[in-house]
């Protein structure tokens, strides 16, 4: 058993992975799912793009899949959320893919490292959270990770047209699905002139502009009602995201414990501020590793395509052009972010899964720093570290699958109630 277990983990991992994403599953859709719900059901395939989405804010592809999906599976909640399940486990599957083109350069089997990383993504609350909901955030995940791993292999292997190709449809794919991945997108056209890519930078960026110029008339108008939207709802800004210190505060919150809240507040941000601080302390630490490593290329090939300061470039960089560009138009919320969470998760694993302990130089910082990593990786084993921290995951997953009062407005119960005692229902502008 313990050789088939062993043989057989990745499997494993993502079967679990989908069936911890069926619990409660079919509990009440709420406001934003309902609205994908009806507009999939009352609008044509072609209607979708020329009367729906002109009035909403999100580019037309979910729908546009949606509306094809539930021809066949049909708009139950289990069907109407499936897709985003699914879109789920194959952007863990781009994690998993990405990570093995970097373990065993750093001298660990490329399985543990691209198993451990597939794991923390998989498990991750947050992305359990949005697994179960029938918008477009999954989605968006799958398609950045998938152009991410086409990405990197165009760092780590010689130059393959159909890695280029797969990594610009899945570029256009994002944006089309999330506007909100365009930081993610001019992340990776900034960091290919940094690595002196100037051709590869050409091509994309002209293929990019391109197809932004297509849906740039629907953009315009999603524009223009977004700023009237701003001008006449009162407190619509601080709905969509404005730039605070909470806002910017949630999102390593909300990145490691989920989308749950609970009273008292002070014990809530006691008991998931602690936990937020321990992942990325540890994430740090990982990363100062890394680095002292870096410094003796037997330890660390330079040659790496990407390094793990430039994985940190992946999640800082985006944070940071969205809350810019919320001083313009807010949507720093940290729920459309997520897809950062791909490139967290890459990063988690690398950093604890060094094979090797640290050596203490004579003189210098190593001499400070690695001792202290020593004393700390001897005294826990990274391996428990590692099931800590995906426990910890999984606890917080469970808190919300498990607990009803964590899950979305119930909706559902109240139709049922008002229909079964047939009182009148009355609209207050």
């Amino acid at each position: 058993m313990k050789q088939f277990i062993t043989q057989n983990k990745v499997v494993l991992l993502f079967i679990f992975a989908f069936l911890i994403r069926l619990i409660n599953l079919n509990q009440s859709l709420w406001l934003d799912e309902a609205t994908t719900a009806i507009a999939v059901q009352s609008h044509s395939f072609w209607n979708i793009v020329t009367q729906f989405s002109p009035a909403d804010f999100h580019p037309p592809f979910y729908y546009l899949f949606m509306d094809l999906w539930t021809n066949v599976f049909g708009y139950s909640e289990i069907a109407l959320r499936m897709p985003s399940i699914l879109f789920s486990l194959g952007a863990g599957y781009f994690v998993y893919r990405s990570v093995l083109l970097t373990g065993s350069r750093i001298g660990v089997r490329d399985d543990r490292v691209g198993f451990w990383a597939a794991a923390f993504f998989l498990l991750n609350p947050l992305i359990v959270y949005y697994s179960q909901e029938a918008r477009m955030y999954s989605m968006v995940t799958f398609f950045v990770a998938a152009s991410f791993y086409y990405f990197y292999e165009l760092q780590a292997t010689s130059y393959k047209l159909r890695n280029l190709i797969l990594m610009n449809l899945f570029l256009i794919l994002s944006f089309y699905t999330f506007y909100a991945s365009i930081f993610y997108i001019a992340a990776v056209f900034l960091f290919l002139v940094y690595k002196r890519k100037f051709l590869i930078f050409l091509v994309s960026f002209l293929i990019f502009l391109l197809a932004v110029g297509i849906i740039s008339p629907l953009l315009s108008t999603q524009l223009q009602n977004s700023k009237i939207a701003l001008q006449t709802v009162t407190n619509w800004s601080m709905v969509l995201g404005n730039v605070s210190l909470k806002n910017i505060f949630l999102i390593p919150l909300k990145f490691t414990s989920g989308r749950i809240s609970f009273e008292p507040k002070m014990l809530y941000y006691l008991l998931a501020g602690g936990w937020t601080m321990v992942v990325f302390g540890l994430l740090g630490w990982g990363v100062l590793d890394s680095r002292l490593r870096g410094n003796d290329k037997k330890m660390m090939d330079p040659s790496l395509p990407l390094r793990m300061t430039e994985l940190v470039y992946f999640i800082v960089f985006p944070l940071v052009l969205g809350a810019i560009f919320s001083f313009y138009s807010p949507l720093l919320q940290y729920f459309r972010f997520q897809y950062l969470i791909v490139f967290l998760s890459i990063l988690f694993s690398l950093s604890l899964c060094h094979p090797e302990p640290i050596r203490s130089e004579p003189h210098g910082r190593r001499l400070v720093s690695g001792s202290f990593l020593k004393r700390f990786r001897n005294k826990f084993g990274m391996t428990t570290i590692r099931i800590s921290i995906l426990v910890g995951f999984l606890l917080w997953s469970l808190v919300y699958l498990l607990f009803p009062q964590f899950h979305r407005e119930d909706w559902k119960s109240l139709a049922a109630r008002l229909k079964q005692e047939n009182v009148p229902v009355y609209m207050i502008i």
